[in-house]
């Protein structure tokens, strides 16, 4: 028995509500707010938090990660291997990047079980994680969010066995954008609703019901993806759904977050099921993948804990000009401060499991952790004093709290004043950092901290990535 063993999901804390967009353009800017990853987020440090989020949960050591999304920091370079290593996965275990398509999560969910049903692989985790930018006073500006899903799929402890699967390809286009373009191209709305969306939403599921012998009463959650609540309520409308089967697409709350959408909707939805319910599950994009979903009596488990209802909300409100400079959609004034040094390659190869994975050394004969700083080596133990008898630590998984830090109001930031400090880690370990979704008037020493994987900066075409420390939420 092939399916999900476990589910995790990671949305930044940041919304931004449609009326302040309205309010900047003159016009109206409808209901609910969009999710939106802070400054030093992006598709990776998202893909990390949920990979985490998902491992935390019950995942196991895996074999493979595959990682969908339609917006990856590089064009040429993969994704996926980069958040293999900050999540310190074994370096035996495949990785690939799905792209191109909003299926692409779809289509790495069937590839991941397929490989699991085959044997090939034990389990493998599918991570589905985008930040797409919508043109300024355009309905996408409104309508897309950030966030990450990340599903583990194996045969141990299955809380949603996978039942069928039905797939259709079409070379339909609705959404596109070329190597040129920041923002996606759009079809007219009614074209594709009426000749895209719809009539290929409503074949695969159709297929999908002929193949297994069911109907569409037989399903206790139906989950799918729309574009956004609109055509969301178009196809349950065609398909005649019950309005209790449909999962709440939750674009009121976060926005359409691309290859994410669907696996965050269902997140929610395992929330909910009881066990032998069924869940209808459908991505869309170049055509459409549907699955049959069971949930077991592992759910009862899995359910102690919520995945994403918690995250919703959110919790800081931004204003659309923070929007702006986050998303470099407007030029700001050049810091005076001295520009960093340039990224060394070679430097940043040999300590890649320091920087990515945020592993430092624990020592052989007393069990003292010690975080490595850049460019040196520990190699004498700070308690018992013995010399090169030691064993790798990582501390990203480490509870901390804040021993001390300060407010630098002359940071280069984008989101002033920067916060810096120093944590101690339960265990064990100290270290020099810098902090993220932080109040700096809400700082206060002893408070715990948790690390969280982020972008620094980017230097030539190359992004520097490293570990802050936060607030627990």
């Amino acid at each position: 028995m092939a399916g999900i063993t476990s589910i995790g999901a990671y949305l930044p804390i940041y919304r931004l509500n449609r009326e302040e967009i309205g309010k900047v353009w003159g016009g109206r800017g409808g209901s609910g707010a969009k999710a939106v990853a802070g400054y030093d987020e992006d598709t990776v440090t998202m893909a990390v938090a949920a990979a985490i989020d998902c491992l935390n949960r019950g995942g196991a050591d895996t074999d493979g990660l595959l990682l969908a999304t339609t917006s990856a920091p590089y064009r040429e370079k993969m994704s996926a291997a980069m958040m293999a290593t900050a999540v310190d996965f074994k370096e035996e275990s495949q990785a690939a990047d799905f792209t191109d398509s909003l299926r692409a999560g779809t289509a790495a969910l069937k590839a991941a079980y397929d490989a699991v049903k085959a044997g090939s692989a034990k389990s493998v985790m599918v991570v589905a994680a985008d930040t797409r930018l919508g043109a300024a006073k355009g309905a996408l500006e409104q309508t897309l969010g950030d966030g990450a899903a990340a599903l583990m799929i194996g045969n141990d402890k299955v809380i949603a066995e996978i039942e069928n699967s039905y797939s259709l390809f079409n070379d339909f286009t609705d959404i596109w954008r070329t190597d040129e373009d920041k923002f996606p191209r759009s079809a007219e709305g009614r074209f594709i609703d009426e000749v895209g969306y719809l009539p290929m939403m409503q074949s695969v599921i159709e297929g999908l019901l002929k193949k297994s012998k069911l109907k569409i009463s037989d399903f206790e959650s139906i989950v799918y993806y729309a574009s956004d609540a609109r055509q969301h309520a178009a196809l349950a409308k065609r398909l005649k759904l019950d309005k209790a089967q449909v999962q709440d697409p939750l674009y009121a709350d976060i926005g359409n977050t691309g290859t994410a959408a669907v696996f965050l909707m269902l997140a929610a939805a395992l929330e909910k099921v009881k066990a032998n319910d069924r869940i209808l599950f459908v991505g869309y994009g170049d055509g459409a993948d549907a699955f049959i979903l069971r949930a077991t009596d592992e759910i009862k488990k899995f359910q102690k804990t919520p995945v994403i209802s918690h995250q919703i909300d959110g919790k800081i409100n931004i204003t659309y000009g923070q929007y702006l400079t986050w998303r470099g959609l407007v030029p700001i004034e050049a810091s005076t401060l001295p520009e960093r040094s340039a990224i060394s390659l070679q430097s940043r190869w040999r300590e890649r499991k320091t920087i990515m994975a945020l592993v430092g050394v624990r020592c052989k004969k007393c069990g003292t952790p010690q975080m490595n700083q850049l460019g040196q080596t520990v190699r004498v133990c700070v308690k018992c004093q013995t010399k090169d008898q030691f064993e790798p630590y990582k501390f990203s998984d480490k509870k901390a709290k804040l021993f001390t830090y300060s407010v630098d109001q002359l940071m280069p930031t984008l989101n002033p004043p920067g916060v810096n400090g120093v944590v101690d880690f339960e265990g064990g370990g100290r270290l020099i950092v810098e902090f993220t979704d932080c109040d700096a008037n809400k700082m206060k020493v002893d408070m715990p901290m948790e690390m969280t994987f982020r972008k620094m900066f980017t230097s030539r075409g190359i992004h520097n990535y490293f570990w802050k420390a936060k607030p627990v939420e």
